[in-house]
This record gives C-alpha cells, sequence and structure tokens, in this order.
C-alpha cells in the first residue's frame, strides 16, 4: 500500500559486527549515571565503574540478543506533581527500564543516527542529525506569511496543523515493521528493532509493591533511546502516501512533515487529504486529534 522511495537501505547487520563491542561500552558512556535505574535496582554508573568485573557478561548477553524478555522488563512508578495529589492526573508515570535494554537500545540508535537522514523525508526535520527543526519554522512563518498576504486569485490557500492523538501509544507494531522491511532493512535487523519493542513487560510500582505484570500490544515507549527513530520510520508512511498524492497531481502545492501541510484550499483537495489521513490511521494506529488540530485559510479562500 505504502510507496516508499529512495531505494534500499545500506546497514551492516547486526550479528555481521558481533566484534564491535565498542557500540556496547559506547552506549554506556552516553548514559546518565545516577538516571533512574530499572526494577534491579542497578543504575548505569554501576556498569561504568565495574566495568571491569560485569564488561564481559553484559557484552555477552547483549551482543547475543536471546533473552530479551528478562531485561525488557519495566516497572512504571508515579511520581507527584504536587505536593498534596489527589487524582491520577496528578501524578507523572515514569518507566524504568533495565540498563542491559537501554544498552541494546541505545546501541541500535546510535547506529541509526549514521543514515536515518537518508532514509526520513527531507520535510521532516526533528531527531534527523544534520537537520534543524528550527528550519521549518521558519518555512512555516513564510508561508503562513504568504497566505495572510494573498488576497486575489481563484485559488486560494491552506495550511494544515495536525496533533496526533497519543501518537507513541497508538502506533501498530505490525505496521511498524512492514514499512522498516519496505524500507530496505536487513531482516535480522528489523526483528531485533522489534524485539526491543514488543518483548516488554509492564508492572505499576506503588510504593515498592508490583502490581500484575501485563504486556502491550502496540505503542513506543517514551524515552526509549530507539523510539525516536523508530517513530520517524512510522511517520515516513504518511509523508509517502502526499508524496504519491503529488506525483498523482491530485494535490497541488504540498510540502509536508507530521505536523503541517500546505496546500490549495479547495473542496476536491481537502477531501483526498482526508482521504489520505484516513488511510495512514488505518495503517499505522496514529489518530488526529481534530480539538487541537487546526487550518488556516489565506484571505482570497471562498466560504
Amino acid at each position: 500500500m505504502l510507496q516508499l522511495e529512495g531505494g534500499q537501505t545500506q546497514l551492516v547487520d547486526w550479528n555481521q559486527r558481533k566484534g564491535r563491542k565498542e557500540d556496547i561500552q559506547k552506549a554506556l558512556k552516553g548514559m546518565g549515571p545516577i538516571k533512574a535505574p530499572g526494577f534491579d535496582g542497578f543504575p548505569a554508573l554501576f556498569f561504568q565503574k565495574y566495568w571491569h568485573i560485569v564488561g564481559k557478561d553484559v557484552e555477552t548477553s547483549c551482543l547475543g540478543g536471546r533473552d530479551f524478555e528478562s531485561t525488557n522488563r519495566i516497572d512504571i512508578v508515579l511520581i507527584p506533581k504536587s505536593s498534596h495529589p489527589k487524582n491520577l492526573v496528578d501524578f507523572r508515570p515514569i518507566s524504568l527500564c533495565t540498563i542491559l535494554h537501554k544498552l541494546v537500545a541505545k546501541t541500535i540508535a546510535n547506529r541509526l543516527q549514521d543514515f536515518i537522514g537518508n532514509c526520513i523525508d527531507s520535510a521532516q526535520s526533528a531527531f534527523v542529525p544534520g537537520r534543524l527543526i528550527s528550519d521549518n519554522v521558519l518555512i512555516a512563518y513564510e508561508i503562513l506569511h504568504t497566505l495572510r498576504q494573498k488576497r486575489w486569485g481563484k485559488k486560494g490557500l491552506m495550511a494544515v496543523k495536525l496533533d496526533m492523538s497519543k501518537a507513541y501509544d497508538r502506533v501498530e507494531w505490525n505496521y511498524l515493521e512492514k514499512v522498516m522491511l519496505k524500507m530496505g532493512f536487513a531482516e535480522r535487523w528489523v526483528a531485533l528493532g522489534m524485539k526491543c519493542v514488543s518483548t516488554a513487560s509492564y508492572a505499576v510500582n506503588i510504593n515498592g509493591i508490583r502490581g500484575r505484570v501485563f504486556h502491550p500490544t502496540r505503542g513506543l515507549r517514551q524515552g526509549d533511546p530507539l523510539s525516536p527513530y523508530l517513530f520517524l520510520i512510522c511517520s515516513e508512511g504518511l509523508s509517502a502516501l502526499i508524496r504519491k498524492a503529488v506525483g498523482e497531481r491530485i494535490i497541488k502545492g504540498v510540502k509536508a512533515n507530521d505536523c503541517l501541510l500546505f496546500a490549495e484550499s479547495t473542496k476536491e483537495q481537502a477531501i483526498v487529504l482526508k482521504a489520505i489521513l484516513q488511510q495512514y490511521e488505518q495503517c499505522s494506529g496514529q489518530c488526529v486529534n481534530f480539538n487541537k488540530s487546526t487550518i488556516f485559510f489565506s484571505l482570497n479562500t471562498q466560504e
């Protein structure tokens, strides 16, 4: 259904680089030493300080990539936002991941940084090395200025600001896996990335007491070093649908990422745009929050 462009992604298979133990060490050095530990209670500082003792076992565990379930167990703790919390909204949920899982996820993320810019549409700037999200802000400002100044002409213009409802939580794993394969990622690499996502189990920890363990069926975990890159790949599906519509000339003048769309403001193009968003929602699980989304029209747009 999605026609992703750009050819095959050049990526060395994880198993072809088992000897690169320095990747694991680099990921560990990049971690905050006393940030929240996992359910086992070990912070990154322990592994950084005693690497000469535990390093070999950690490298074997991470590079082997087998026992994901035991290292991908996550405690959810509730941090109060105020001194006297009364309702659930007064707490901020924090996921406590094990350092072993963070090492695998951060190592994959570090490697993705090297080539993610070759895979993602040029209109997407966030989390892509070498691109500045401020560039999109400046472009958006210039286009919105053009919309405000356009008072004449038969064809009006519109800018659509989209807010995706619970964007990370709604990502469908099956869709994400198929997009990665379609983009040309190695099958073993895709399997490794999906294991990081799909083997997670959660338990709510209240006052040191772990509750019932449950397993998610979709979504990405916010705060995980791998999640921003996987979400970029997820969003590339929307970019591909829009590029296809532009190529078929059923939408004119669209430059897009997953937040801002610019087009001619006609009923026909609005219908096409809505159909694209519906198709993207059916495939990826992403859903537009229309209460937080906005449409701007140029002054010459007919009612």
